[in-house]
């Protein structure tokens, strides 16, 4: 997975007395809801493995629950329009930040397609195996496993989700899209049947503030963006737009497919979401 980087430094996240006080607060909610959410879903999960055939059918709700109680202790306000697709398909969405997660977890019921190397992050990585993420590699020779994978996840009639530009931007655009994640909806068994449903998820930073400030990428450490965050008094939003989706079959090919998705997601994502003007912010 490469790294998008830009010329511009990225934005300085400066924690002020009363900011440490506001992540102390949030980092303890934080640690409280993640524990108690972790358990309660391990209940429910022990119960789909024996009376469900390990089929995910409420799981996923605690899931869905917990981020959405997340976004209320940082303090970030999600904003949704259009409607989820409740068919047999998948999501696409362009990829901003780490908060990406909680914001389209909230917003709708998917399981999230990422990079094989997550899996052995400490804690992320082991919550993400248990709430049935899917991890890949992107090496040639990895090609034909990934797409029976994604067959038997998607025949299961898991909405999985995937990030084609292949890695975060600073939330200001839409990065190419690369179309190899989208072969395996073309497999015989699955393209009749699939649809696709493009998502832009845009961010508005409190007002005066950097327009990057929810942004993650490049080489910008974890722990320091989530503390500059969870310091913040002032509240910017999240938005996710769903676009109609798109039929599988009436595409020629993936590269077809991916084109079309990609210009919906860029169509819908707005720079400058409703409440942060271009002119609020000075550097």
């Amino acid at each position: 997975m490469s790294t998008w980087t830009s010329q511009d430094s990225p934005p300085e996240h400066k924690i002020s007395p009363v900011g440490w006080v506001r992540v102390a607060l949030r980092l303890a909610l934080l640690v409280l809801l993640f524990s108690t959410g972790l358990l309660i879903f391990l209940g429910f999960r022990a119960t789909e493995v024996a009376f469900a055939k390990g089929r995910r059918k409420t799981s996923p709700f605690v899931v869905r629950t917990v981020c959405r109680l997340a976004l209320i202790i940082v303090g970030l306000p999600l904003k949704v329009t259009g409607t989820p697709f409740k068919g047999a398909g998948a999501c696409v969405a362009n990829h901003s930040s780490w908060l990406d997660i909680l914001v389209l977890n909230s917003a709708d019921q998917v399981f999230f397609v990422s990079k094989a190397e997550v899996s052995d992050w400490p804690a992320i990585g082991f919550m993400a195996r248990v709430v049935g993420t899917v991890f890949i590699r992107r090496a040639a020779k990895d090609a034909a496993l990934q797409r029976d994978l994604f067959k038997e996840r998607l025949g299961a009639g898991h909405r999985l989700l995937f990030f084609p530009e292949g890695t975060s931007s600073d939330g200001l655009q839409v990065l190419p899209f690369r179309s190899t994640l989208f072969a395996a909806f073309f497999s015989p068994t699955l393209k009749d049947k699939m649809y696709v449903q493009p998502v832009s998820v845009s961010y508005a930073a409190p007002s005066g503030m950097d327009p990057r400030t929810y942004g993650w990428w490049g080489d910008m450490d974890f722990a320091p963006h989530m503390l500059g965050l969870l310091a913040l008094g002032s509240k910017g939003h999240a938005l996710v737009t769903f676009h109609p989706a798109l039929r599988v079959a009436d595409y020629p090919d993936r590269k077809a497919l991916s084109a079309a998705c990609e210009a919906a997601v860029r169509a819908g994502h707005v720079t400058t979401p409703a409440g942060q003007s271009k002119l609020a912010w000075r550097p």
